[in-house]
């Protein structure tokens, strides 16, 4: 199986072929609207302004897993993000990542790359570990995604790269886009 045979629904309920994204390098994210970690959609959108002509599209995919971080639909989170954080990358419709109801993109996507394991020398980190233990413990057995903002980069050949959790910098994340772009050239 590869990236290119999946499809995806944008919030007008369009279905999309990932074939659409060929040729690119994908930024995918689990996202929300009312998590810690929201501030990182002006981060996103930054890196999509910079790269986005040299091959880079950010995907970003609504989740409300998380602690109820993203109550409202697709059409709402997408139009939370124009408002708020300028985000003008492709936003679709609210997904699950965990779970029997797992969107098939994600499930592919986490199986292809290992998560890494919580560092105990960040205290966020720590933080995130602590309430996934109360709230969320299965969240943290195998490949689950942990929180929102976990982040998938795919190659422009469809090859999945990499996985960022919530908690890594996008300084890290630039450097492998930086990468990816030269081995494209």
């Amino acid at each position: 199986m590869s990236i290119y045979n999946y499809l995806v629904k944008k919030p007008n309920g369009e279905i999309l072929s990932m074939q659409t994204y060929r040729d690119k390098i994908m930024l995918i994210v689990n996202t929300a609207s009312k998590c810690r970690f929201t501030y990182q959609f002006e981060e996103l959108q930054k890196l999509y302004n910079r790269y986005q002509s040299k091959g880079l599209v950010v995907l970003g995919f609504p989740c409300n897993q998380f602690a109820n971080q993203n109550p409202e639909d697709g059409g709402d989170s997408s139009d939370f993000c124009q408002r708020n954080y300028g985000v003008t990358f492709p936003m679709f419709e609210k997904i699950e990542v965990n779970g029997e109801k797992t969107e098939p993109l994600f499930n592919y996507l986490k199986h292809e790359v290992p998560y890494r394991e919580f560092n105990d020398q960040s205290i966020e980190e720590k933080v995130l570990k602590m309430k996934l233990e109360e709230e969320y413990p299965e969240y943290l057995i195998g490949n689950n995604i942990r929180w929102n903002f976990t982040k998938f980069l795919v190659s422009s050949t469809g090859k999945v790269l990499n996985r960022f959790e919530p908690t890594e910098s996008i300084v890290d994340i630039e450097k492998e886009i930086d990468h990816q772009l030269a081995i494209k050239k």
